[in-house]
């Protein structure tokens, strides 16, 4: 899931460059949301993990 995050800020980042706005947005607004979804996932995951410890 990190992987798309890095790929989708790649994206906006060649957007913006380049002058595409509209792509640029909505790459970086994709990027933002998936990054918060790898961050709830990472944190879900170490909790559970110390749970078995």
């Amino acid at each position: 899931m990190l992987r798309w995050t890095i790929t989708f800020i790649i994206i906006a980042l060649i957007a913006g460059v380049l002058g595409f706005g509209g792509i640029a947005g909505a790459a970086a607004g994709i990027a933002k949301i998936i990054f918060v979804v790898f961050i709830i996932l990472f944190l879900l995951s170490l909790i559970s993990g110390r749970k078995k410890i």
